[in-house]
């Protein structure tokens, strides 16, 4: 049996991989890492955020993990579900190009 550090490794040497890999890690990381820190920081769960958004607790966990993978196998988030997430937290959305 291996172990999970071998098996990424194997993995991590099909370039096509390691290139999705790698742009999630660019790409989408930074935007996880922002709000799960903004959702710590207010100190909600899932499920508190999920009533503020007048919705449901898998509905916001299918919201990170869609940001966490990329999409997959969901469709990404809308930006007026990120702005229904960022009220939700006392927080307003703001998308820039730099």
């Amino acid at each position: 049996m291996r172990t999970h550090e071998e098996m990424v490794a194997i993995m991590l040497s099909n370039p096509a991989v390691r290139a999705e890999y790698e742009r999630i890690e660019r790409d989408e990381m930074p935007i996880l890492d922002a709000i799960l820190q903004t959702r710590k920081e207010a100190g909600l769960t899932q499920a508190q955020v999920a009533e503020r958004m007048g919705t449901k607790a898998p509905a916001v966990a299918r919201l990170e993990n869609a940001l966490m993978t990329g999409g997959s196998p969901s469709p990404s988030p809308s930006l007026a579900t990120l702005r229904k997430y960022a009220a939700a937290m006392g927080k307003r959305l703001e998308v820039r190009f730099a």
